[in-house]
């Protein structure tokens, strides 16, 4: 594909992959910082784990998934830069509201909206990705877009080490995410300067075609289609049972080490602000190395076998399994932190061919539609029942067995969600290379 498929050449659509993956990192700081700061909130508010789980989880994921289809639905029609930068503006102004918080029903009305808010950044993203770089790319490009997780959490714990590590720095939660919110805002800003919206389907179709065939699409038919295709599921429900583990690990995390460090001797202790420096390098390193090379190392092994796209996320998933339990087993903060650096490494890979095969599988007039639909069911389930039903698993072991106990035991238990996402990778695996070839017929026939 020569430069003049995008509106000003390779420079310009890396220039606009990098601010969709910056908005997306944002995306997940706003979402995980709850996580990382739960101690605290939990401190100041008096809440129960339950309470936590709901916070993290489900308060959040149903708002972010109610809405996500019909801002798919804008999307897949009207001018997805206004939809993005504005959903980044939306979730940021909630994120900083979130700091104003006093009790749960103001922390969560506040989660809900940057649910809400956050529904309407990685449907239309994706769907500009998808016009910006060829399928052969694809899984390499969305590979680096998920780079948002890795850069998002990395620095979420980065930000509250330099927040909450220093006993000399006066820097409360609520002062942490009132900041984090106002960048939101400066960040929406800049980039509706800089972003274009990209010609519909041009990596696909013909040029004059790619207008015409993605222009006024019958919808219910392209709905119809995508819902029809197996490997297109089994990549779905792949990714939501991989991601209902990840996002309870995540999660919960802190919420095991403080009290698993503070028992430890005072000699041995790891500390809160070392903790946070290890887990925003490992973030920033071994998420960020794996999800970016799942993408590059699955579309170079696609070119023997398309199969590849579901074997990939397979083969790294069912390694992640005992890189779990060896974490929330070992014997002390250090070796846990080993074994949770080679945990990120594995899980980040199956990002990048799961969400390629979204977007290359679908329609070309239903490429956020698409993503919002893979969104609803992972988040629906990942997002809010993972780290929800930690919660309230944590909430029935604690009293008999303590927090650090009630945790390992939960996360253990919602870790054998593994298997089913091996499962449907294989399934999916199996079924591609049919369901590639027809959407690709589909795609130039339909111009």
């Amino acid at each position: 594909m020569s430069d003049n498929a995008t509106p000003k050449g390779k420079s310009y659509r890396t220039i606009v992959l990098l601010l969709l993956t910056l908005i997306y990192a944002f995306n997940f700081i706003d979402r995980q910082i709850i996580g990382i700061l739960s101690p605290f909130i939990q401190a100041d508010l008096s809440l129960t784990n339950t309470q936590m789980g709901l916070l993290k989880g489900f308060l959040f994921a149903i708002f972010y998934t109610a809405i996500g289809i019909p801002i798919a639905w804008l999307a897949d029609r009207y001018n997805r830069t206004n939809i993005v930068t504005l959903s980044l503006a939306v979730w940021s102004g909630f994120t900083a509201l979130t700091g104003m918080a006093s009790n749960f029903v103001q922390i969560a009305i506040a989660r809900m909206g940057v649910g809400v808010g956050e529904a309407g950044g990685s449907p239309p993203s994706h769907s500009m990705i998808s016009d910006l770089f060829p399928k052969e790319e694809r899984s390499t490009a969305l590979g680096i877009y998920a780079l948002g997780i890795p850069l998002g959490q990395g620095f979420a714990y980065f930000f509250t080490g330099i927040a909450r590590g220093n006993p000399d720095v006066k820097f409360d939660w609520q002062q942490l995410l009132i900041t984090l919110g106002v960048s939101g805002i400066l960040l929406a800003v800049l980039a509706r300067l800089i972003i274009r919206e990209p010609v519909r389907g041009i990596q696909d179709v013909q040029k004059k075609a790619a207008h015409t065939a993605a222009a006024k699409p019958p919808f219910f038919t392209a709905l119809k289609t995508l819902l029809s295709i197996p490997s297109w599921w089994a990549m779905c429900f792949g990714i939501t049972a991989a991601s209902f583990v990840a996002y309870a690990a995540a999660t919960w995390q802190i919420d095991y080490l403080l009290p698993f460090d503070f028992s430890a001797p005072e000699e041995a202790r790891y500390g809160f602000k070392s903790m946070m420096f290890t887990l925003a390098a490992l973030n920033l390193t071994a998420y960020a190395l794996g999800t970016f090379l799942g993408g590059k190392i699955t579309d170079r092994l696609a070119k023997r076998s398309i199969r590849y796209y579901g074997i990939v996320p397979a083969v790294t998933i069912l390694i992640c399994f005992p890189l779990l339990l060896a974490a929330y087993w070992a014997p002390s903060v250090s070796l846990h932190m080993v074994f949770v650096g080679l945990f990120l490494f594995f899980i980040g890979m199956y990002l990048g061919p799961s969400f390629a095969i979204a977007q290359t599988l679908a329609p070309i007039n239903m490429r956020a539609m698409s993503t919002a639909i893979f969104f609803l069911v992972l988040n629906l389930i990942a997002l809010g029942g993972g780290p929800t039903l930690v919660g309230v698993l944590a909430d029935h072991f604690e009293p008999d067995h303590g927090k650090v106990v009630a945790i390992r035991y939960s996360l253990g238990l919602t870790g054998l969600a593994f298997f089913l996402s091996v499962g449907s990778f294989l399934y999916a695996a199996k079924r591609l290379p049919k369901d590639w070839d027809e959407a690709e017929a589909r795609n130039h026939g339909g111009a």
